[in-house]
Formats: C-alpha cells, structure tokens, sequence
C-alpha cells in the first residue's frame, strides 16, 4: 500500500510539473501576440467570453488568464466591465484541460508513448535555442503530464485502500459541501485546478468516489482557481481587486446553483449518447457548469458590474499603483503597468504646469509645489520597477517596448528637474508672448497627443522661439529692453524649447511602449 501511495503522490507531482511547464511553454510560444488578440477582443462581454474561453483553451491556465486580465484593468488598458467577459470565459476554457485529460490520459493511455516523447523534448529543449526550445519544453510538459496521470491511475489500487467510503464524507447535502471544501482546499495546495480535475477522475475510475462526491468536487475546484487572482488583486489598484472579486462572486454564485442540480443532471449525463460513464459525465458537468454560468451572468453584467463597484468603492491611488508585484511574473502585463505608470506621472507633471501657467487671477501654484513629493516615489518605483524584469533574449517586440520605457523614464527625469524652475516658469506665465505656447505644450503634456502631433507641435514651438529670440535682440539693438531683460526672455525660451521637446519624445516614446502597432485600438 505504502508503493501504491507514493506512486500517486509521484504522479501527482509530475502531473504539476507537466503542467506549470506546459502553461508556461504555451505562453512563451504565443508571445505578445495573446496579448493583442486579448486586448483586441474585449469590446463586448460576448466577445470577452469567446476571447477568454480561446486563450485560456491555448495557454491550459485560467489562472493565468485571470491574473493577465487583472493586470490589464490595473494597467489601464481595459476597463473593469469588459475584464468580466474575460473572466466568464476563462472559466469555461479552463474545462477543455479535462477533455484532454479524459480522452487522451485516461481512456488511451499515452503515458508509455510519452516516453520517447519526453526525450526528444527533452534533447530540443536543451540543445536548441529559441522557437526550437520553447516547443521542447511545451512537448516535455506535455509528456510529463500524460506520465504523472498514468503513475496516477497505474498506483490508484493503493489509494483505493485508503480513500474508502468510510473515510470519505457520505453524498449527502452536508457530505457535499465537505467534498466543495476539499476540492476548493485541493486547488490551494496544488495551484491548479487542471491537477485536482485529472485526480478526480482517477478516483472515480478506481471507484474511490461516486459521481454525486466528484461534481461537488469539481464545484470546490472551480471555486479554488478565483483565489489565486484574488490574491494577486491585494494591494493594488480598486480596479485590480474588482475583477478579482467579481470572478470570485461569479463562480460562487454559479457553485449555489450548481449543487442542487447535481442529482437532476446525473441521468442526463449517464444517457445513452455519452454512456453510463462517470469520468466523461463529471467532464460534461464541468463544461456545463460554466457555460450554464456564463449564459446566465452575460445578460446581467451592467449590474453585477455596478454591484461589484459598489462593494469595492473608488479609493486614493499613488501614481505608481499599476506597478503590483503579481504582475512581474508575465512581462507583457509588466511592461503594459510601466506604460501606464509613465503616463501617470507625465499627465501629474503637465496639469501642475498647467494650473502654473494659467493667468493671474486664477493661477494656482500648489500642484507644483506639491509635485516633487508626487512624482518622485513613482519616478523611483517605475525605474526599480524596470530593473526586475527579466525578457527573453531572442523576443524583439518586449525589449523595443522596454527600451522605449528607458527612454521614456529618462525624459520623464528631465522633465521633472524642469518642472523644478519655478522662476523660468513664472517668466513665461507672465510674458504676453510666451504664455500661451507655454499652456499649449502643458496641455498636450496632461493629455498625451500622438507623435505626430507632438511632433508638429514641437516644430512650431521651435520656429516661435526662434523668431522671439531674434526679435528680443533686435529691440535690446534698438534700446528698447536692457540686456538683462534679454537674457531673462532667452533663457525662458530655451526652457520652453527644452520642455517641448520632451513632450515630443515622451508621446513618441509612450506609443512603442504601450506595445501597438499602426492599426492598433486602445479599447475604451
């Protein structure tokens, strides 16, 4: 018995192994092209269910989808009522993992023929580089998996021995709830619902469980997937722990219903089409559950939107709040919190010179004042920030983005010293020639203009300081000003020029590290 039980633990532990280097290898391989197709496709709460169920069918990870998502509201880059979409979805994705642990682990027995498998994958994984090594490791994570689940099933006779009727909770209401509170506690310790879904159907093909016992189960697991982005949502923005606990309100809710169902449900899932057989009706049920559950919330998202807003109301944010620890763990999502971080500080820095340079009597110089306390912890947060992540060498769009970030933290530098001269900009809010560009390069510093734009605006600040400066030595020529007064204009002018430029570089800058490409659509 003793073999029987550490065989299982063994398959268990390569199946989690397999599994994390699976998901892993699999987001490697899509690159940042999951990340745009995600952001493409969230317009609608439809197209956010169909995109989340895809992806997470892709990358075998609700949870990494989840906590993509929950990056993606902390980032800016979605709002919180298209993330729920996502988050329906993902659920009803994560479901394909046990079709293909049911029909290929346990009803054809790959794990002799993962053998070999795992050892060419292994060979290209070592010996190869790039594209090359990244399907190694997706086929050795695949190989492992069909291997733990085969130890599983093969050692399932010595679990049999000690996961009996008697030590087991009996399938009653009470019986059940206690089999929801050891799947949900099972998806804790193991940090996959996949594992827990695959050793559910182990147990029922040795008899250690019945079906009323396993879809209980499979309600706990679903439940147990929402605590990982949960936890990843503490401590950061409001928008971050919305979407967290929407996706955890939702599969609860959808649990409460579940239940009661699961004695209706089972002669249905036991007919004649699918056969009386448990391990293919416990999976049925699994997919039912969450597309059940995405049918019934899609119609209510506006509501259960503005109950979850409710619950976790607007609160103070740092202007480095997109910059989460969870989030280094995917460098997409990381590099999408930069970008928003940066962008964050330079619209701070432009409405405190905005309110600096307005007219006299509605001038307001405490933004400015109050803006270095503002600015610098999330100017230092941003480049400790950039310093932590680690991207792959041989992946050309994340390193452009990081090395626009470089350049973008360095301008967002400057720009803050300038912000400093307090008395260069008093000079130019009072100048009646000089105020008004002034305002203009402020604006476009509060809200960001595309690089054209900035661009242009750039050339005619250029051309207009060129053309003040030769006239202020023409009238000091004529006597109409004193030199003093002439180098006072000139040096203002010069700040001027110097702060336009970096909004010409800052909006360049921005747009190559927010990752779009010409064609590309923020979503609203």
């Amino acid at each position: 018995m003793t073999d029987g039980i550490l065989g299982f633990l063994g398959g268990i532990g390569l199946f989690l192994f397999g599994m994390a280097t699976l998901t892993a290898a699999l987001r490697s391989l899509a690159g940042d092209g999951l990340r745009r197709w995600l952001l493409r496709m969230t317009s609608s709460p439809l197209r956010g269910v169909l995109t989340g169920a895809g992806i997470t069918a892709v990358v075998q990870s609700s949870t990494a989808v989840t906590v993509m998502t929950i990056g993606f509201v902390g980032a800016g880059l979605i709002s919180f009522s298209h993330s729920l979409g996502v988050l329906y979805g993902a659920n009803i994705g994560t479901t394909a993992t046990g079709w293909i642990i049911m029909i290929v682990g346990v009803k054809l027995k790959l794990g002799i023929v993962a053998l070999p498998v795992l050892f060419v994958a292994s060979l290209m994984g070592v010996l190869g580089e790039g594209p090359l090594a990244r399907w190694g490791r997706m086929l050795a994570g695949l190989s492992l998996l069909f291997i733990g689940l085969d130890l599983m099933q093969a050692s399932s006779a010595g679990v049999d021995n000690l996961v009996t009727s008697d030590w087991l909770p009996a399938d009653t209401w009470v019986g059940r709830l206690v089999m929801v509170a050891i799947g949900l506690g099972l998806v804790v310790i193991m940090q996959s619902s996949s594992a827990g879904i695959a050793l559910v159907l182990v147990l029922l093909g040795s008899g250690a469980l019945n079906f009323g016992q396993a879809a209980a189960m499979v309600v706990g697991l679903n439940i147990g997937t929402t605590l990982t982005g949960l936890l990843a949502s503490l401590g950061g923005s409001g928008e971050m722990l919305r979407a967290a606990l929407a996706n955890l309100l939702f599969n609860l809710i959808v649990a409460t219903l579940a239940l009661p169902l699961i004695d209706l449900l089972a002669p249905l899932l036991h007919n004649q089409a699918t056969g009386p057989d448990d391990q293919t009706a416990i999976v049925l049920f699994h997919t039912g559950l969450n597309v059940l559950g995405a049918a019934l919330f899609l119609p209510l998202t506006k509501p259960f939107a503005a109950l979850v807003i409710w619950l976790v109301p607007d609160r103070p944010v740092t202007l480095a709040a997109a910059l989460d620890p969870q989030l280094l763990a995917d460098s997409g999502t990381a590099l999408d919190a930069a970008a928003r971080t940066a962008t964050a500080i330079t619209e701070a820095i432009g409405k405190a010179l905005q309110a600096a340079l307005t007219p006299q009597g509605v001038r307001d110089l405490r933004p400015l004042a109050a803006l270095p306390g503002r600015v610098e912890p999330a100017r230092k947060a941003l480049e400790t920030w950039l310093s932590q992540l680690h991207l792959a060498p041989d992946r050309p769009e994340p390193l452009n983005r990081m090395a626009a970030l470089m350049h973008l933290t360095d301008h967002i530098t400057r720009l803050t010293a300038r912000s400093a001269e307090h008395d260069r900009i008093s000079r130019l809010a009072n100048s009646p020639r000089l105020a008004r560009p002034a305002r203009v390069i402020a604006a476009a510093l509060a809200k960001p203009h595309k690089a054209g734009q900035a661009a242009r605006l750039l050339a005619r600040i250029r051309s207009l300081a060129l053309r003040h400066r030769r006239g202020a030595l023409l009238r000091e020529h004529a006597g109409l000003i004193s030199p003093a007064d002439v180098f006072q204009e000139t040096d203002a002018l010069r700040w001027l020029d110097r702060v336009a430029e970096h909004t010409e570089r800052i909006a360049l800058y921005s747009t190559q590290a927010a990752g779009l490409q010409m064609g590309d659509k923020r979503p609203i």
